[in-house]
């Protein structure tokens, strides 16, 4: 998203661009999936006075305007990602942590069965599931 788009979605609220605002959105879009830490650690980089207070609230602003969204990928802090990035469902490793990532059309199969079973409608954004990468389980054979 440009700098301008921004700055209008955000006037259009009410609100106004603030260079700690880009630099946390620019932050999570070129990290992919990442945490408010490592956000937080991106942003200081760049500008030692952000702290993760902020952090934390200019992310929750922007997926309330939906330009982020997150998934829990652990038991720790919340994972964000780009929410123009099409969605798709979260591969973690348990064993080295990485996080790939699947077409959601995979569990269409399991979705639509809830949906008809149980009236339930999956969000696959925020699904995740948990297992070991190739790479670690050649590692362990």
């Amino acid at each position: 998203m440009s700098e301008s788009s921004l700055a209008e979605m955000l006037r259009s609220r009410g609100l106004r661009l603030t260079a700690q605002r880009q630099l946390i959105l620019e932050a999570v879009l070129e990290l992919g999936h990442a945490t408010p830490e490592q956000v937080h650690t991106a942003v200081r980089g760049i500008a030692a006075g952000v702290n993760i207070t902020t952090i934390y609230r200019t992310l929750e602003l922007l997926e309330r305007l939906g330009l982020v969204t997150h998934t829990h990928l652990s038991h720790g802090s919340p994972t964000y990602h780009g929410a123009g990035a099409d969605q798709h469902v979260h591969l973690v490793c348990r064993s080295c942590g990485d996080v790939d990532e699947m077409e959601p059309e995979l569990l269409r199969p399991l979705a639509d069965q809830l949906a008809g079973d149980r009236g339930f409608r999956v969000d696959v954004g925020h699904v995740a599931l948990f297992g070991v990468c190739r790479r670690c389980g050649e590692q362990q054979d």
